[in-house]
């Protein structure tokens, strides 16, 4: 249940219509995702908050079993 926030927040981005753009301001950028979250982490508004989130599911992900 830990994670409950993510599901939540993963399932309001694709009802929004907001998935994947992060993604697409990184390849803006010509960067990767992860090197365009770590850029913006510190940023504030909607691009730090998307990088911030970026990184947290990243990390997620990796200590995923």
């Amino acid at each position: 249940m830990a994670n409950h926030w993510m599901q939540h927040e993963a399932q309001r981005e694709k009802h929004a219509g907001t998935k994947g753009s992060f993604t697409r301001i990184a390849h803006r950028h010509g960067r990767s995702v992860h090197a365009e979250a770590e850029a913006d982490k510190h940023k504030s508004g909607k691009i730090g908050g998307k990088a911030r989130m970026a990184l947290a599911f990243a990390s997620a992900r990796s200590h995923k079993h």
